[in-house]
């Protein structure tokens, strides 16, 4: 009876909001106030100033100064890129963690975000110097600035600032990067986690990365405050609200609790980013790679390369219990995506017939298939371009050469005329002996000092090191590793030495 009573009452209160909104509607409202200025918040009634109690949880008071300090923290701490450094002076760190305190970001001028090329990567564990040669080898090769995201454990940030702090001047000025928290903004964070490799699933909240900005109220002034600012009517219909209120149980208001919590966004002025897997190198410019944005038709959103060149020895064509994208799936370990048209599409799905949000649509895509899927977020992105093959552009396997290109034979007709272009060592390959040409790659960009010769402490090193690789399978098509990268050094040789020369001859 008492079940019968609520449902009846809110119904009523529904109804008659309803009605109220209809006549009343928000003619003579006054806009709401802004974070800086007066806030509806609950304030307690005091002898000599008795509230009504209707209105007593609605009385205009000055926001707290935690809640100012809260609202000055709703960006994330940038600097002023160095356009125009002396060479020679060391400067301190350069990325400012996401989580920075109240107060402590600076109102820097930034170059607008089209003029950068975005790179995200994901750190979790012992994953450290894999990230930096990684940082490291699309420093060396790239023309445009570069500016890094990367998300790492708290106990990686000082170790990223310090070892980014190392690298000489002159090609520190080449990139900025921020330093981000690992976060999951729906579902279990434990369970993200530790799907696949610790941490690989923050790939998949790259368009919506956030970070919460808690605050403290009690619950039920904050389901007071969030239906305020819901809805913006007279302060009749408030007196309504305020009724309906005492009728919702707490665990209704906490509905209302997860709505007034802000959240933070902290990639929403980034419109394209290529995220790369820690065990990447990059043997020509970033540059390249992100001119495929640009061959984009109107409903492609991401790229990425097929899993495998041929289906019959392909892993997801002869194992995979879940949908995947083509005839061979697509590996997420190099992924151009536009963030923009990531949060901006309703994406087809095979749980409702309606479209969802890229982040509505995560976590029950992961509880449908969880006992499906082996290779985590990756499958995850197999599923959902399955039901979405427009949104994807597939490019070519020399941009995410693996073991799998050339450990059955050579398999990649693109990296046979052109190169490797981008170089993905899974499978542990750096830092074992099943793979020794790629391990030879990783060390030499590893052990190559920024400011010597290219050819000399570079290129003729790792023609040394593959001669002892040609028993491999691998090691048997050295062209195929060599070609790009010549073709590389050649270009930044000219950029950095006959150019200039050239200028410093006119002068």
């Amino acid at each position: 009876m008492k079940l019968y009573c609520k449902v009846v009452a809110i119904l009523l209160c529904l109804g008659t909001l309803l009605l109220l909104y209809l006549f009343v509607g928000n003619a003579d409202e006054p806009p709401l106030k802004g974070a800086g200025d007066a806030r509806w918040l609950p304030v307690s009634s005091g002898p000599g100033g008795r509230a009504h109690p209707l209105f007593a949880h609605f009385q205009p008071v000055r926001a707290a100064p935690e809640e100012a300090a809260v609202a000055a923290a709703a960006q994330i701490s940038k600097r002023e890129p160095r356009l125009g450094r002396n060479p020679g002076k060391r400067s301190p760190a350069r990325g400012k963690f996401a989580n920075v305190r109240p107060g402590e970001q600076k109102h820097l001028k930034e170059l607008p975000s089209l003029q950068w090329m975005h790179l995200a990567v994901v750190a979790c564990g012992n994953r450290l110097e894999e990230t930096l040669i990684m940082l490291k080898s699309a420093v060396l090769f790239s023309y445009r600035k570069l500016k890094f995201h990367i998300f790492a454990e708290d106990s990686l940030k000082p170790e990223f600032e310090k070892k980014l702090r190392e690298w000489p001047s002159s090609y520190t000025k080449k990139f900025d990067y921020n330093i981000y928290p690992i976060a999951f903004s729906v579902g279990n964070a434990q369970e993200w986690k530790k799907l696949f490799k610790p941490c690989a699933a923050q790939r998949l909240f790259l368009p919506n990365a956030n970070r919460p900005v808690k605050l403290e109220r009690n619950v039920q002034a904050c389901t007071e405050e969030a239906l305020y600012k819901k809805v913006s009517m007279r302060s009749s219909l408030l007196i309504v609200l305020r009724l309906c209120v005492m009728f919702l149980q707490p665990q209704i208001m906490k509905c209302f609790i997860l709505s007034d919590r802000r959240m933070l966004v902290i990639l929403k002025d980034v419109d394209s980013l290529l995220y790369v897997d820690t065990d990447v190198l990059f043997l020509r410019p970033i540059d390249d790679i992100w001119r495929f944005l640009k061959e984009f038709n109107s409903t492609q959103l991401a790229a990425m390369a097929p899993e495998h060149e041929i289906p019959k020895i392909g892993w997801y064509s002869r194992f995979a219990r879940h949908p995947y994208y083509g005839t061979t799936g697509v590996n997420s370990g190099v992924m151009l995506m536009n963030l923009t048209r990531i949060r901006n599409t309703q994406f087809k799905n095979s749980m409702i017939p309606a479209g969802l949000m890229w982040e509505e649509m995560l976590y029950p895509l992961y509880q449908k298939y969880k006992n499906y899927i082996t290779w985590g977020d990756q499958d995850l992105l197999n599923i959902i371009f399955y039901f979405n093959p427009e949104c994807l552009y597939v490019f070519p396997c020399q941009w995410n050469y693996r073991p799998d290109h050339c450990m059955y034979g050579s398999n990649c007709k693109g990296a046979e005329e052109e190169g490797i272009s981008v170089l993905h060592g899974n499978r542990g390959v750096y830092h074992d002996d099943k793979q020794p040409t790629f391990k030879a790659l990783y060390e030499v960009i590893r052990d190559f000092p920024f400011e010597d010769n290219l050819f000399q402490s570079l290129y003729y090193p790792l023609q040394s090191k593959f001669l002892d690789t040609v028993h491999t399978l691998c090691g048997r098509i050295p062209q195929v590793f060599l070609k790009q990268i010549e073709k590389t050094m050649k270009k930044v040789y000219e950029n950095r030495v006959i150019v200039h020369m050239g200028a410093n001859y006119r002068y």
